[in-house]
């Protein structure tokens, strides 16, 4: 039974093979956390995963809503991961957070952007102040939903990429996960776009090179569950493991049915703050979490 899934790196644990032809996972720790690079190469590849050709970078961190003790280091770990997924080490850069802020397991990309250093309406005296002259042009939108503007999210960025001309997109989304122990413990970076609403199975169109037209580098946190996967998962601990009578029992109620942990709050409120803190690293090097931090106070 194939559960529903926006992490690469589980569509590579369904798939089996760590290596082949078609795609490739690597492990690796870097500070304490656990990294998996997922690549997928060839149009093999992307019909297996039904995920474009590119890389997907999976960051394992401390539960969001449990601590805060290991955030400044989990910040500068994926910092260094969107650095590396960034086109070019200058130019400007527009930072659009993805998401309703009115539902909370949805609100992690607007809570983002709250918390991004824009500056690219900047003169050269707040350089002076905050003693760079490296300082790297950031616009940062959170353009609401469908619903709510009656304009899709892709013709709004598509409209400010033409009239800015940015040379990378960076979004940032909620996610839906397979594992309920990946929920708001897991951080997926790619640089093959992302499709707004398709952790609620609100499929929009895709935000990608493609159809934007600069480099694309998505960020997202799964903090969902469709109600099969936790419908099976608990029969998993009563020992039921079959996967056909599961899909009886909670389909197709369960799949219309997204579950979030009741600690979704903390848990938004956090990732957003390190996400953000990640993202202003990555994009302001010469700055210092602390002043990054009073900076955006």
């Amino acid at each position: 039974m194939n559960y529903r899934t926006d992490l690469a790196i589980e569509l590579a644990q369904q798939l089996g093979d760590a290596v082949s032809q078609d795609y490739q996972t690597i492990q690796k720790k870097e500070d304490g956390t656990e990294i998996y690079h997922t690549r997928i190469l060839t149009p093999e590849g992307e019909r297996q995963f039904g995920k474009p050709a590119g890389d997907y970078i999976t960051v394992e961190v401390v539960p969001f809503s449990d601590s805060v003790t290991d955030s400044a280091r989990e910040a500068e770990v994926l910092a260094r991961q969107i650095t590396s997924l960034l086109p070019r080490p200058d130019g400007l850069v527009l930072v659009a957070g993805l998401g309703n802020l009115a539902i909370t397991p949805d609100a992690l990309g607007p809570k983002v952007v709250h918390g991004i250093l824009a500056t690219r309406h900047l003169a050269g005296e707040w350089k002076r102040v905050a003693k760079t002259d490296q300082l790297r042009p950031v616009a940062a939108i959170a353009p609401g939903v469908l619903g709510q503007t009656g304009i899709e999210t892709s013709e709004i960025i598509a409209c400010l990429c033409e009239k800015i001309n940015p040379c990378c997109v960076i979004l940032i989304d909620a996610l839906a996960a397979r594992s309920l122990k990946r929920l708001g413990r897991t951080v997926q970076l790619s640089n093959t776009g992302i499709s707004p609403g398709s952790g609620a199975m609100n499929r929009r169109k895709e935000l990608s090179r493609q159809t934007l037209g600069v480099p694309v580098v998505s960020i997202g946190v799964p903090t969902v569950a469709d109600g099969v996967t936790v419908g099976s998962d608990l029969l998993a601990v009563e020992g039921i493991e079959d996967a056909e009578a599961a899909r009886t029992l909670f389909a197709p109620e369960g799949q219309s049915m997204l579950v979030a942990p009741k600690e979704i709050d903390l848990l938004i409120d956090r990732a957003s703050k390190i996400l953000a803190m990640a993202i202003n690293r990555a994009l302001q090097p010469g700055l210092t979490q602390q002043q990054i931090g009073y900076f955006v106070s």
